[in-house]
């Protein structure tokens, strides 16, 4: 490197500094010379009203009872008299499986039963004769008690047949698949022709819902938000379908059984629904509201406030926690810092919060009263190198 491109770039680095400080200068000049604080902050007043808290939860809507209806026998799909939306009677036949199969088997059965019937007949017949010679003394005891075992095993095979006839014919019944319950087919899984066959898991064929006027959603509440829910408890809920109605019903049912997914454990709670337009459908999405506190006629602050810092004030050194003295109590609610404006200064102000609906939360103690002004954003960007203001554009580092 000549001496000459080394000295040029000194002086440019020299030209960099000397405009990096003047940058920083004239923004610390622009934020310090802001006169009043309402150029300088966003404001908004405290006021007293309500404030209710609300636990959120989504769920889906389902039938009380859905009946799966499925099949003990296999075979093909022969007729269909039921199908989606269908209104069914309980004993109304729903489908028939082809019975030529299971018609054969009980003619085969009751042909044994026949043989059987013929085979007890000469036994018995047997056994009367040697009876009959065993008196007279022409036979021994042990012929006599053959015969009387080979009608004893000709009985049991005549019972054994007649079961067959009974298992078969049932079979034959098995193969007209009827509605257990009365109510509406939501669900249709097999079509004509087709081949359902019955193992060790019961296929399903039909989905009865056996009344869609009342209705039940299922959701999931966090165990930290279960233990404010009661049962009979009212609930607001929406749907996706009807996004300009609110529908209401009543909590039927806290399950005690938790649901663990990834360390996070929560509760089934049922909620009942009054569905009697049938409005409401099986399987939607329904995002909950239950009311589980509110507080009338409060002094309510923006959770805005809350989670404000100004940017061109230094900020205060942490205080160690202290342990309450014995005997006095602990204040409920959490401890918060709002900022207060107090003539023409900002004043830090401690208070105790409550309820909160996540926009206003409740103020339970401090030094804050109707008409206060508290602040919720900065106008202006941070001298010492913070985050721009919302609105203005970020700051483009000197080096």
């Amino acid at each position: 490197m000549t001496k000459t491109l080394r000295n040029w770039l000194i002086r440019l680095v020299v030209l960099l500094l000397i405009a990096a400080g003047a940058f920083a200068g004239w923004r610390y000049w622009q934020a310090a010379n802001v006169k009043t604080l309402d150029e300088r902050y966003q404001f908004e007043d405290i006021a007293k009203g309500d404030v209710t808290q609300t636990i959120t939860a989504n769920g889906t809507l389902n039938p009380v009872v859905l009946v799966n209806v499925g099949t003990q026998v296999s075979g093909t799909v022969r007729k269909l008299y039921a199908d989606f939306n269908s209104t069914v009677k309980a004993g109304q036949i729903l489908l028939e499986l082809d019975p030529t199969l299971f018609q054969a088997a009980v003619e085969q059965s009751r042909g044994n039963v026949a043989n059987a019937s013929a085979a007890l007949k000469l036994a018995q017949a047997n056994e009367a004769r040697i009876r009959e010679l065993f008196g007279q003394e022409y036979v021994s005891k042990q012929d006599l008690d053959a015969a009387v075992q080979q009608r004893e095993a000709a009985e049991a095979q005549l019972r054994t047949a007649k079961g067959q006839v009974a298992r078969d014919e049932a079979n034959v019944g098995y193969s007209v698949i009827r509605s257990p319950v009365s109510g509406i087919v939501v669900s249709r899984q097999v079509d004509i022709g087709q081949t359902v066959a019955a193992s060790f898991q019961t296929p399903t064929l039909f989905q009865i819902a056996q009344d869609l006027s009342v209705m039940q959603i299922n959701t999931n509440v966090a165990e930290a938000d279960v233990g404010k829910i009661k049962v009979e408890q009212p609930v607001r809920f929406t749907v996706d379908a009807f996004p300009g109605r609110r529908f209401e019903g009543k909590v039927s049912q806290i399950r005690l059984s938790p649901i663990i997914q990834q360390n996070v454990v929560t509760y089934n709670v049922v909620v009942s629904v009054d569905n009697r337009d049938l409005k409401l459908m099986p399987g939607m999405t329904a995002y909950i509201y239950i009311d589980v506190d509110k507080r009338e006629d409060a002094l309510l602050v923006p959770s805005s406030a809350l989670r404000f810092r100004p940017r061109d004030m230094p900020p205060e050194p942490k205080k160690a926690a202290t342990a309450p003295a014995p005997g006095e109590k602990k204040q409920r609610g959490g401890g918060a810092r709002v900022y207060v404006a107090r003539g023409d200064k900002l004043v830090p102000v401690t208070i105790q919060t409550g309820l909160s609906d996540g926009k206003m939360v409740e103020v339970t103690s401090g030094e804050l009263k109707a008409g206060d002004r508290v602040a919720t954003q900065n106008r202006v960007p941070d001298s010492a190198g913070g985050a721009p203001a919302a609105g203005q554009q970020p700051r483009v580092r000197a080096f």
